[in-house]
């Protein structure tokens, strides 16, 4: 075990417990002490390893964008190759889990995406963590065929985005699609864009 494990270990705990805080109480629910306390740390543990309050939300920013691209399973998104049928199937998949496995991790998201509105070091640093998957999606639209990848990929990223907000804090907050709902709403979109 390297001597920085313990140090890395640390740093996810108050991570994972930023996030949570963020979830639950929102972003006046999130400071160093309470951090701390939820996670059951000496007082100024926090602070040794963030700072500021700049240096805690990338913390989570960075911990959040860890934690979704393992949700998301991007290293199973299909390959282009498979055809419109599996990418539909790969990317409703991802979406699917989102909407069931990552419910405290998109509230916080939400979370830090609006105070990144109010925060331009935040907000260059939260767009930079989230190209990973803006990035791979555009690869694989590209590869498709598409004639605009940079507007395709918007409309599916605000396709996800709209579907689980909706789902997470909006109005259909109490009704989650199932997997074969999320597949054929993915299905009209991409069949649009392609022109199938």
């Amino acid at each position: 075990m390297s001597e920085h494990t313990p140090r890395a270990a640390r740093s996810d705990l108050v991570a994972d417990t930023a996030l949570a805080l963020l979830a639950e109480r929102g972003m006046r629910g999130l400071t160093h002490r309470a951090v701390d306390e939820t996670a059951g740390l000496p007082q100024g543990s926090t602070s040794n390893l963030a700072r500021t309050r700049q240096a805690l939300l990338e913390l989570a920013v960075r911990r959040l964008a860890d934690r979704e691209a393992r949700v998301l399973a991007l290293e199973e998104l299909p390959d282009p190759r498979g055809g419109l049928d599996s990418l539909v199937d790969g990317l409703a998949l991802a979406a699917h889990r989102a909407l069931t496995r990552n419910r405290e991790l998109t509230l916080a998201r939400y979370e830090l995406a609006l105070e990144a509105t109010r925060r331009p070091e935040l907000r260059a640093y939260f767009d930079a963590t989230g190209a990973r998957f803006r990035d791979q999606l555009t690869t694989l639209v590209t590869a498709m065929g598409s004639t605009d990848p940079a507007r395709h990929v918007l409309s599916l990223v605000a396709w996800a985005d709209g579907l689980m907000f909706s789902c997470v804090a909006g109005s259909f907050s109490s009704q989650t699609p199932g997997p074969a709902e999320v597949r054929a709403s993915l299905r009209e979109l991409l069949d649009g864009m392609f022109g199938r």
